[in-house]
């Protein structure tokens, strides 16, 4: 087998939440460009069926699965869906995910710092136990948790903490995930991206421009990542050419957490 064989994913099928726009939608036609065929969940139909659409144009199979799965009973739906419909999954990304709020701490209620752990971390966990346990049944697989540079460090000039503790909390998960299920033939790694200007952070520049750019400022390659740059990170981790990485988490930043 040549060393970029290793990369195809033909036979193999993902699930990703958060797949029809953004960092997922890249991610989830990067895998399929790869030979995966995929389930998309997501809440909206309409970028649903697009990005669907750009699979099959890809020549790849693709269902949809409409859910929130940021409530933990429409997560729980969608793997259950997901898996009788149109199983077995062989690889699980674990991509929805956002802040949403800008709350200080002293401010913050509980109903929306649940709501954040709930969509970032509940998530996962959830969508690792139904999904990935199945994988661990059957002896292979492979989930990658979209983490985040925020649960390494602390951003600057923004509230709504929940965000990096729930993200941090994604990468404690992932490491103890991976020791338990490495005898499985499951890995479990996860990527931590820093500033990609998707639409959720076009907003946050719209509203604070002066705090996109002293983000901007303290990149050292100078710029914000484009979404399409996680396709082939997520291809790797997802192929055979990570198959003795496990527990890692890849930062992918333009070196902001350098300084």
């Amino acid at each position: 087998m040549g060393v970029l064989d290793r990369f195809r994913l033909d036979g193999k099928r993902l699930f990703i939440t958060g797949g029809s726009r953004g960092l997922g939608r890249e991610m989830a036609l990067a895998i399929a460009e790869a030979g995966a065929d995929v389930v998309l969940a997501g809440r909206e139909m309409e970028s649903l069926t697009k990005t669907a659409d750009e699979i099959r144009a890809r020549g790849r199979e693709v269902a949809i699965v409409q859910a929130d799965v940021g409530i933990p009973t429409e997560a729980e739906r969608a793997c259950q869906e997901a898996l009788t419909k149109h199983g077995p999954i062989d690889i699980l990304i674990n991509n929805v995910g956002g802040r949403r709020i800008d709350i200080p701490t002293v401010d913050l209620p509980v109903e929306k710092w649940q709501a954040i752990l709930d969509l970032n971390l509940t998530s996962t966990f959830l969508c690792t136990r139904f999904i990935g346990g199945k994988m661990v049944k059957r002896g292979k697989g492979r989930v990658i948790n979209i983490a985040s540079v925020s649960g390494l460090i602390a951003n600057r000039g923004i509230g709504g903490r929940s965000y990096e503790t729930s993200k941090a909390a994604v990468l404690a998960f992932t490491r103890a995930t991976a020791a338990d299920w490495a005898p499985h033939g499951v890995t479990v790694n996860a990527i931590a991206p820093g500033g990609f200007m998707t639409a959720p952070n076009v907003r946050w520049a719209s509203e604070n421009p002066g705090m996109i750019d002293n983000f901007k400022a303290a990149i050292p390659m100078g710029d914000f990542g484009q979404p399409e740059d996680l396709g082939p990170l997520a291809v790797y981790l997802a192929s055979d050419a990570s198959r003795y990485m496990t527990g890692a988490t890849l930062v992918i930043d333009g070196g902001y957490t350098l300084w």
